[in-house]
């Protein structure tokens, strides 16, 4: 068991509202720490459970842009939507608050000038990426261009996502905008920074010395972070979206989003109780936040040192972070509409909350990568929740409705197989908190499953059904038991199953009977009147999850890319696209996605470089009729010198080769 503090403070990652909730966030942040918390009350622990909105930044202005509203239109609509998704879903935090109330404009701003006041933050002039068809500097994430690591075209300009590298903008080899395509400009800029580098020896300090026992997928990551060496990082941004910089030399720039978001941990709990100041600065208190893995090294190192620079704040005692849920075999996307959404989830299964729940709980991805499929999830609600612990619960209710009129029989003595039943339920309760308060809910869930599957054993051994006419003091004692596993099903089951634990409790007529109590005392006495049994889950049919998975595909194929800005015909008319025979391809040598082709355009040869070697063999190339712009500035790719383009068709993910109908004489103009 982990040391028990006087009181908790539980945080999960702010989401993004810019669009809804998703299965990826709930398995990676938002189950996890609801299990917790909600374990934390059934131990009597003084805990405050903090989220909401994080509602600034250029995804806002971008999100904005396209939909032609408001910033504050954007962030109105996306924040209402997921909190009452996150209220009917059962994630039971105290506050759900967000990040353009008044209380965190304040509190970020005293934040900032605190630092900037002890003489901690830096002012500098540095030159950034321009996106010119935007007109405004560009986040690191939305600046995208070629690795000099491992030749990734598509690495952010903060990482790379293949090598996991840790980049500048500035590092890349053509860096482009994400947003638009465009070329960026370099221009000056003025920002304040935050000097990580000068604590780097007290925050390795911190984490080699405090906090070895944390995740090694969290642990691992602040390690490589820490070795790379910690480098000044700006805490402003050039935009008109977010919070002003509170200093009068300063107009134009706001508080980088990152630096604004983890304040929004104190504000909430400033707007959640005028007792703040114990849960953030009295040691005494366990700090926690649950994220996901893109995460870690803002909660681990930046917040930290943030809160280090301060000097009144209490640091996080663990962060609890997972890795990422993928679906279906491919990674979520929400850009390209392939995620299943929580909002979309709840109006589909009506009342279905624990299974979603459940079954995300089980694949939990809490040290690696996991995969959600709706095949899965239809086995594992069909064959766990209503075979086992449904089965279990609706058998017990059944035979004391149908032997003695719903009411608890008298139990005679227990036997030595009683006796070590309850001995089994109390070694599966001690497992079960020592797993969570370790944050291993895989783990914990299994233990808790383990009672009803301990239950239909007993059941099946002891045949109350047959002794009841031969020994019917055997019955008694049978149905008595089992009755018994069944308030202790709704008592241990409620940090994972929430709403089918009142329910259970509400037919069995428990009142009163608190966690701590099993293993103490039994829940009942002889002659207490449960209700008649009730289904706690059904199946589900193939059709349901034939209908979600043609869904999710249809979806999928469905989402475009947003229309880029109009453009004038004669600016149109400059493009100069033939037709021409690809010859001869082969692959660029040390990379996974160029190609190096040979066109034939009838007045000349041409090498052009493509990045489709995921989707074409050289050989399913050659002898092909390509489309290609043909006034293109020559570029140096790898060292190949690039002549032109050959257009193809993005389809989720695969190029697919754009090519006349029929053979057309190479080098024909293509208006």
């Amino acid at each position: 068991m982990q040391k028990q503090f006087k009181r908790y403070l539980v945080t999960c990652a702010l989401p993004y509202a810019n669009g809804p909730i998703h299965i990826g966030h709930l398995a990676g942040v938002y189950i996890p720490a609801d299990i917790y918390v909600r374990y934390l009350r059934l131990k009597k622990r003084d805990v405050k459970f903090i989220c909401g909105s994080d509602e600034h930044g250029v995804p806002i202005t971008i999100k904005a842009l396209q939909e032609k509203k408001s910033p504050q239109e954007i962030v109105d609509y996306y924040h209402e939507i997921n909190k009452k998704s996150f209220k009917d879903f059962g994630i039971s935090f105290d506050i759900y608050s967000r990040t353009t109330s008044k209380i965190h404009y304040q509190t970020a701003s005293e934040f900032f000038k605190k630092l900037y006041e002890k003489g901690i933050l830096y002012e500098k002039e540095t030159d950034q990426f321009y996106d010119p068809e935007l007109k405004q500097f560009l986040a690191d994430r939305y600046i995208i261009g070629t690795c000099p690591q491992c030749s990734y075209e598509m690495a952010y300009g903060d990482q790379c996502e293949k090598c996991g590298s840790s980049l500048n903008p500035t590092d890349l080899i053509n860096p482009r905008s994400a947003l638009t395509g465009a070329q960026l400009q370099l221009k000056k800029t003025k920002h304040w920074f935050l000097p990580l580098d000068k604590y780097q020896d007290v925050v390795k300090e911190w984490l080699f010395n405090n906090h070895k026992d944390w995740k090694i997928n969290v642990f691992g990551q602040c390690k490589s972070w820490l070795e790379q060496g910690l480098q000044p990082r700006a805490v402003t941004r050039d935009l008109n979206w977010g919070i002003p910089v509170p200093l009068e030399n300063a107009q134009g720039k706001v508080l980088y989003v990152w630096f604004d978001a983890p304040i929004g941990y104190i504000s909430a709990t400033k707007e959640l109780t005028d007792k703040w100041e114990l849960y953030w600065k009295d040691k005494e208190t366990c700090l926690v936040h649950f994220i996901g893995k893109d995460n870690i090294v803002f909660h681990c190192i930046i917040f930290p040192v943030m809160l280090m620079a301060e000097g009144t704040y209490i640091l996080p005692e663990n962060v609890p972070a997972n890795e990422f849920l993928n679906l279906e075999g491919d990674k979520i996307s929400t850009s390209r509409n392939w995620a299943v959404w929580l909002n979309e989830y709840l109006e589909e299964f009506p009342n279905k909350q624990d299974v979603l729940r459940y079954v995300l709980t089980s694949i939990m991805p809490e040290t690696k990568d996991n995969d959600f499929t709706w095949k899965d999830f239809q086995a594992k609600n069909n064959n766990e929740l209503v075979a086992i612990l449904g089965n279990f619960v609706h058998r017990t209710l059944t035979l004391l409705n149908r032997y003695f009129d719903g009411k608890i029989p008298l139990c005679p003595e227990y036997s030595n197989e009683e006796l070590q039943i309850f001995n089994e339920i109390y070694n599966i309760k001690k497992e079960i908190e020592n797993n969570i308060e370790n944050f291993r809910f895989r783990e914990a869930l299994k233990e808790f499953m383990n009672i009803a599957r301990l239950g239909n054993k007993y059941i099946n051994d002891n045949e109350p059904w047959k002794t009841y006419a031969t020994n019917p003091l055997k019955t008694q004692t049978t149905l008595a038991i089992c009755a018994e596993l069944c308030g202790i099903i709704s008592v241990l089951g409620e940090p994972f199953l929430p709403f089918t634990s009142v329910k259970l409790k509400q037919i069995l007529n428990i009142h009163n009977y608190e966690w701590d109590d099993v293993g103490k005392k039994p829940i009942f006495s002889s002659g207490h009147v449960v209700s008649k049994p009730e289904l706690l889950f059904e199946k589900i049919d193939d059709s349901i999850i034939e209908k979600q998975i043609s869904k999710l595909y249809k979806n999928k194929d469905a989402k475009y890319l947003p229309i880029k800005d109009s453009i004038d015909y004669e600016t149109f008319e400059k493009l100069d696209i033939r037709t021409a025979t690809i010859i001869d391809v082969e692959k660029v040598e040390g990379t996974d996605k160029l190609l190096k082709v040979t066109i034939d355009l009838g007045f000349e040869r041409r090498t052009v470089v493509s990045g489709v070697a995921q989707s074409y063999k050289p050989n399913d190339l050659i002898g092909k009729q390509a489309c290609v712009v043909v006034n293109l500035k020559p570029k140096k790719i790898r060292g190949i010198v690039s002549h032109g383009m050959i257009l193809f068709a993005d389809v989720n993910d695969k190029y697919v080769l754009i090519s006349p109908l029929e053979q057309i004489q190479n080098g024909k103009p293509i208006k």
